[in-house]
């Protein structure tokens, strides 16, 4: 199991290679990279074959003699998490490699982006098999540098350097909030190696007051999570910390397909990574949903107005990982690890895309061609019908199919309503675009969506039995997890309830409004757009909100160092 060390070592390699001949032999460079990834994804699939056996792996390289008192210590641990996010990152960027050859040919750049996206995988892989916490943190700043590094790789385009920069100042936000949260984790627990901190925060019970008198205790774990957890918020773009990811789209496509399929999911990997621990802080966790919840909402609105491809990839990504947060506050830390690997590798596929759109549309005339397509028919009630009843009974089709058919023991758990819940909301988003397929006879589109839903429940299904325990194999943790983080059932009832309800209204909507019936007066229903375009458009205005603050404090800071 040592060939995993060559795993994170070769896109290093391939990217002091690079920078050393990548001028004078530009013709090898892309050659370099590609074979340096493509390896290491080869191994990575050797490595999580040997590590589902039951086998982890955990070398401490430095210092050479294990001393227990060091603080620092450098070394690997790949456990069944690790090597799925290896196999993830190496096949995504083997895939950037390629994709980038023809890409950036003839760029004056071309070698040096080869050798930070060696450089960037290294580090990625580098940050997912850290064996403490304080290594993952050096690895996590290492990230921020080489992100900043690469988006302001087209430094002669003013906003792309700009942009870089704001991106840097809002992660190191989050940074500090993560390393105030690693200080009183070593200064209440001694230790910051991973497995012997979840044992000493299950024994000992620590509280921190923080105001006088005792008016305000929470418990060590409780704060150390949520200072960590800023640090994941900044990393994984969650609302308020959001601000930085919708203007990184000056870089490279094959750089935004890499940090969306791969960068921003760090902080899902840091909850997972650290999952024993947020499992001690329920309210943690409570905290942890809302956030995401807030972000899937925000993100998914402001998607809606934009005018740029790849902003409107960007606002996605913002609302596909308040899903992954969300999913982690509920304590399905295995369907959150299952959410980051299907979104990374069709939102990798969805920029490279992007990427051949924006080319092509520079070869096209000024104004695209008039469509000569006929109008589109209005969509057959029989469709509407079948999604709506789809829809509707899919929750229960779900249950019988888990309980009866394939005997999964979910029954009476937390997790299983969870799971039940997610796979619903997915087949319905699913459902209600196939409806929208309005040029496609009703009953290709019915059948589509009931082969929809069985494809939907049945991973969904997988995710929860299979992968759960395949990720958190021992026996009882995958459940202790749900028990931490189960919300008051009046709460949750509540959630599933307004969830449910705009769904349904979803489906009135859209088959009133596409048979020309209004349910809003015409004048009013404009007003309400135009303040919410207005709204969304200019991102809740909390970039402004920012940029105020920041002249405040530069203003309150020179004020301070003139008197010195």
């Amino acid at each position: 199991m040592t060939i995993a060390i060559l795993i994170p070592l070769l896109p290093l390699l391939a990217a002091l290679i690079i920078s050393a001949c990548g001028k004078r032999f530009t013709s090898f460079v892309p050659r370099v990279g590609i074979i340096a990834t493509g390896s290491a994804c080869l191994l990575s699939i050797l490595t999580l074959y040997e590590v589902s056996t039951g086998e982890v792996v955990h070398l401490i390289l430095w210092p050479l003699q294990d001393s227990a008192n060091a603080l620092f210590k450098v070394g690997i641990f790949v456990d069944r998490l690790t090597a799925v996010m290896m196999l993830l990152i190496t096949s995504v960027s083997t895939v950037i490699h390629v994709y980038s050859v023809r890409y950036l040919e003839g760029d004056p750049g071309y070698a040096r982006f080869y050798a930070l996206l060696g450089l960037m995988t290294f580090v990625i892989l580098s940050l997912v098999s850290s064996p403490n916490l304080l290594m993952l943190f050096v690895l996590w700043q290492l990230l921020s540098w080489t992100l900043y590094l690469i988006l302001a790789f087209n430094y002669s385009h003013v906003p792309a350097y700009q942009n870089a920069f704001k991106t840097f100042m809002v992660h190191r936000v989050g940074d500090v909030s993560f390393l105030c949260g690693i200080f009183l984790t070593y200064k209440y627990f001694g230790t910051l190696e991973f497995g012997e901190l979840f044992q000493r925060a299950s024994e000992h019970l620590y509280v921190i007051s923080l105001l006088p008198g005792n008016l305000l205790d929470l418990s060590a774990v409780s704060v150390i999570t949520l200072l960590i957890f800023v640090g994941a918020m900044a990393k994984s773009a969650q609302f308020p910390l959001h601000v930085w990811l919708p203007d990184t789209m000056d870089s490279p496509t094959p750089v935004s397909a890499l940090m969306h399929a791969g960068i921003i999911n760090a902080g899902g990997f840091l909850l997972n990574r650290l999952a024993p621990l947020y499992a001690l802080s329920p309210n943690t966790l409570h905290i942890v949903f809302v956030v995401g919840a807030i972000t899937v909402l925000l993100g998914a609105s402001m998607m809606l107005v934009q005018n740029d491809i790849k902003k409107t990839l960007g606002f996605s990504t913002m609302g596909q990982m308040g899903y992954m947060i969300m999913e982690c506050g509920l304590g399905a830390f295995a369907l959150a690890i299952f959410h980051l690997i299907a979104h990374g590798l069709f939102k990798a596929s969805l920029f490279l895309s992007a990427g051949n759109v924006i080319h092509n549309a520079r070869h096209e005339p000024k104004f695209p061609t008039s469509s000569t397509h006929e109008p589109t028919r209005l969509p057959a009630k029989t469709t509407w019908v079948t999604g709506l009843i789809v829809t509707l009974i899919m929750p229960l089709i779900i249950l019988m199919v888990a309980h009866d058919l394939l005997e999964v023991p979910l029954e009476d758990a937390h997790g299983a309503v969870i799971f039940l819940f997610f796979s619903w909301v997915t087949a319905s988003q699913t459902i209600f675009s196939l409806y929208r397929l309005h040029a496609v006879a009703s009953w290709k589109v019915a059948s589509a969506m009931i082969v929809a839903l069985f494809l939907i429940g049945f991973t969904y299904l997988w995710a929860g039995e299979a992968f759960t325990h395949f990720l958190y194999p021992e026996p009882g943790v995958a459940e202790s997890f749900f028990v931490a983080a189960a919300l008051n059932p009046t709460v949750f009832d509540v959630f599933i309830l307004v969830s449910t309800v705009f769904i349904l209204l979803g489906w009135g909507y859209g088959y009133t409004n596409a048979k020309g019936h209004k349910i809003l007066n015409a004048e009013w229903k404009h007003a309400i757009q135009q303040k919410m375009y207005m709204f969304l458009i200019n991102r809740l205005y909390v970039d402004r909100i920012y940029m105020r603050w920041g002249n405040v404090l530069f203003q309150w800071a020179q004020k301070i160092g003139s008197r010195y």
